[in-house]
């Protein structure tokens, strides 16, 4: 399920019919309608999109019934919006969930820790509710090994675990899980933190069955810990249908080359360290042979289509990837700080490539070579190696401009750079005007046009203007009213508004609320909105899944009056300290839809409104 697969206002899978009903305790219907609700659940079986889903149960109280009968996946996007009890108690026959956590600025520390989004209170409601669930998707969560622990005894048919950007669990909860799921497919662990004493590690992977095993995929790549290699080369050797495996930093390049071979059939492959010391010593000593054994078992590798990984990367390995770049569709150098004489004969022999992720040290002579190459290129994603506001990037509008010039078939484009110039921003909406993701992160307060030093109203207005397809937008730099004047008018299908260090009166965010009526996430930081723009979107909110601002000029008593008018609205401010609690200023304001009202696990620095 995509992000942006919201499930109907407020992020709740559960669609909003769920405030129609009591939770499954409305009378029988008679037995004409439940003929009538038999043949509706047999139509409704073949009804696969969320949002179809919901509107189906918002037709009348049969349609509400039948549709929750018939639901197998259910994603809730704020484990805050919904109530575990009312959410198992309407759809008794799910399979599948997808459940998101705290807000993704939680991703830049802006989220206290211990904030809340903990795991238990779902997982022991589901497994009292669906025993027969098979997969879990988690993002953003608190997870603790116990949380594991009963999932691992509760769902005997239990095939899919995917932790996104979660914490709080160790070695401990994956040995639980790879113990006793007999049926597990998938174990995708992205970019969590792994908790674990360093006398408390368990040796997770021998954990796995001594059968054949139906693993799919394995993604370890975010564990901090070392894994036992001699059991993770037999996993990989009994489970034949694995075709997905992301290792860590601590697989070495020759460790690297058993598993492949041991999986010729792998389709993804996340390379772990790509030339730690160790690794590195028998090319420096041996004149090459360990690339070339390398690039003897890439080469053996024929289905390779996505390669990620890269880490502590010794770049003269580099060229052992050259057999297999030709069929690569995906490649992820965001952790491999190379120049672009490094990038550069790689890139070259990618000819077929669709998404890339890099980060900017490759400067914009890189980036010139990808948009030369890869013409079918339709997600890029420039990480910065240091995203610091005094720092110097090495990309540019000349990196934009090319890739522009280059890729025209771009869908998604993630940039982080110092300076930037509105015919650069403005060359791209005409060159590229299929783009449904433009996220361009001007780093620094207030960054102007570097060349005019004019505000970058024009360049962001172009982008909203010509790219008729816009779904997700990032804005930064120096931005005045104009700017989001021009997003309210024409950004009509936005539904997530990024905006950081930007825009000069209360008057750009009512423009935004005021126009983009399909907005459903909006994130704000460090920007100078206060009362008066936030109570402009008071028509709004309840449609919207939730609104992040911190660092703004927003005060107690405006948050207060949002939260008597819209008393279905949940207005949480938090604090960075206790004493603060006196405090009128309001350092970061979060507000969310709810069925539930208010939640019952606040720490003492949230204060709910």
């Amino acid at each position: 399920m995509a992000e942006d697969e919201d499930g109907g206002r407020g992020g709740a899978g559960c669609g909003d019919g769920a405030g129609d009903g009591d939770g499954g305790a409305d009378a029988p219907p008679p037995f004409s309608d439940r003929v009538l609700e038999n043949v509706l659940e047999n139509v409704l079986q073949f009804l696969s999109s969320p949002r179809d889903r919901n509107a189906a149960s918002l037709v009348c109280r049969s349609w509400y019934r039948a549709e929750a009968q018939t639901r197998r996946e259910l994603f809730i996007g704020n484990c805050y919006a919904v109530s575990p009890r009312r959410a198992t108690e309407r759809f008794r026959r799910i399979r599948a969930v997808v459940l998101k956590g705290k807000p993704r600025f939680a991703d830049f520390n802006l989220v206290p820790n211990n904030w809340g989004a903990h795991f238990h209170p779902w997982v022991s409601a589901m497994a009292a509710a669906y025993p027969w669930l098979e997969k879990l998707c988690l993002k953003r969560i608190s997870v603790a090994d116990s949380d594991l622990f009963l999932l691992a005894h509760s769902f005997p048919n239990f095939k899919e675990l995917s932790l996104i950007c979660c914490e709080g669990f160790g070695t401990a909860g994956l040995a639980a899980i790879a113990e006793k799921c007999r049926h597990l497919r998938v174990l995708d662990l992205i970019e969590d933190y792994v908790e674990d004493e360093e006398d408390e590690t368990m040796d997770w992977i021998s954990r796995f069955p001594e059968t054949t095993t139906s693993l799919e995929s394995l993604g370890f790549d975010c564990v901090g810990s070392a894994v036992n290699f001699e059991a993770l080369e037999a996993l990989v050797a009994r489970s034949p249908a694995l075709w997905r495996l992301r290792v860590n930093h601590h697989v070495s390049v020759e460790q690297l080359r058993r598993l492949m071979a041991r999986a010729p059939q792998l389709t993804h492959l996340g390379t772990g360290s790509f030339g730690s010391a160790a690794a590195a010593a028998p090319l420096l000593q041996g004149g090459g042979s360990s690339v070339v054994d390398l690039a003897w078992t890439f080469a053996a590798s024929k289905s390779l289509v996505c390669l990620s990984g890269f880490r502590d990367v010794e770049p003269h390995y580099l060229p052992a990837i050259y057999p297999v770049c030709d069929n690569l569709t995906s490649l992820n150098f965001s952790f491999a700080e190379i120049a672009a004489e490094e990038l550069k004969p790689v890139i070259r022999r990618c000819h077929n490539l669709q998404n890339f992720l890099v980060l900017d040290t490759v400067g914009d002579e890189g980036l010139q070579a990808v948009a030369a190459t890869c013409k079918d290129l339709r997600e890029l994603k420039v990480f910065p190696l240091d995203a610091r506001e005094d720092s110097e990037g090495s990309v540019s509008d000349v990196g934009l401009i090319a890739i522009s010039e280059g890729c025209r078939k771009l869908r998604s484009i993630l940039y982080f750079c110092q300076q930037m110039t509105n015919s650069a921003v403005i060359t791209m909406s005409q060159n590229c005007q299929d783009l449904m993701v433009f996220r361009l992160c001007i780093m620094g307060l207030h960054r102007p046009d570097h060349r005019t030093g004019e505000p970058m109203d024009e360049g962001f207005g172009a982008i909203v203007r010509n790219c008729k397809k816009l779904r997700r937008l990032a804005v930064s730099g120096l931005l005045t009213d104009k700017a989001f004047a021009y997003i309210g008018e024409y950004g009509k299908l936005v539904r997530t508004l990024s905006v950081a260090f930007a825009g000069n009166s209360d008057l750009g965010l009512r423009y935004v609320l005021e126009g983009c009526n399909k907005l459903q996430k909006l994130e704000i930081r460090d920007s100078p909105f206060g009362d008066s723009a936030l109570l402009s979107g008071l028509h709004h909110y309840y449609n919207m899944r939730f609104v992040w601002m911190s660092s703004c000029k927003l005060s107690s008593r405006g948050c207060k009056e949002v939260a008597q008018m819209l008393p279905r609205l949940v207005v949480e401010v938090i604090r960075d300290r206790d004493e603060d609690h006196d405090n009128e200023a309001v350092s970061k304001l979060y507000m969310y839809r709810s069925l539930a009202g208010s939640r019952n696990d606040a720490p003492s620095f949230v204060e709910i409104l």
